[in-house]
């Protein structure tokens, strides 16, 4: 279920309003599940531990955003930029990933099932102890060359 304030403090602006909110308010369960944040300009956002289950993400701009821990379970990533981006235990499980540019992203941990990785850029991205197959990873573009 959306939280309509986190979806308002969004829009507000990240570096402005929502990284200073989250800082004062570490221990609130962020609920984004479902939420529409296409096309949505999020670098360097803090959505650590945040459920964004199921939401729109598409195209969203979440360059060195602080994923970690954040459930993304069956999300749209497709095309988003995740450039350097910490995903870290992050729940990807079933995540549409087409053409998400994970270039240096930190993926340590993080649990990959069934997420499409079709032309997903993971080039220098860490992926230590990550739950993903090589299915996966044969469908993903790993090299410089693919950039």
């Amino acid at each position: 279920m959306i939280n309509e304030q986190h979806l308002d403090l969004l829009k507000q602006g990240v570096a402005t309003t929502w990284n200073r909110w989250r800082e004062e308010h570490p221990d609130t369960p962020i609920e984004l599940h479902g939420a529409n944040l296409s096309e949505a300009n999020l670098g360097e956002i803090n959505l650590s531990g945040a459920d964004l289950s199921g939401a729109d993400l598409s195209r969203a701009d979440l360059n060195h955003a602080n994923l970690s821990k954040a459930v993304l379970a069956g999300a749209n990533l497709s095309g988003t930029n995740l450039v350097g981006a910490d995903l870290g235990a992050a729940d990807l499980s079933e995540a549409i990933l087409i053409a998400a540019d994970l270039t240096d992203a930190d993926l340590t941990g993080a649990d990959l099932r069934d997420a499409n990785l079709r032309e997903a850029r993971l080039v220098w991205a860490t992926l230590e102890e990550a739950l993903i197959t090589s299915q996966q990873l044969s469908q993903a573009r790993l090299g410089r060359d693919s950039l």
